[in-house]
């Protein structure tokens, strides 16, 4: 399967249909599946990566934050 990167919020919801791919995400990194959340992370784009973590601080228990930051370095 080809590598997708630079991806926006959108084309990733089409692809993956789902409603929201951050939610999606975080929900990926609490199941247990961090180098799945890894990949999900890398294929977006610069925007909609500043968009993941505006989501996360803002929508997301702060009990995640640290772990799920790190992941994204």
């Amino acid at each position: 399967m080809a590598k997708r990167n630079s991806k926006t919020a959108a084309q990733q919801c089409r692809y993956y249909e789902v409603d929201n791919i951050f939610e999606y995400m975080v929900e990926t990194y609490i199941n247990g599946n961090i180098s799945v959340f890894r990949e999900l992370y890398h294929e977006l784009n610069k925007d909609a990566r500043k968009d993941f973590m505006d989501f996360l601080l803002n929508e997301v228990e702060p009990i995640y934050w640290r772990e799920i930051l790190k992941q994204t370095i």
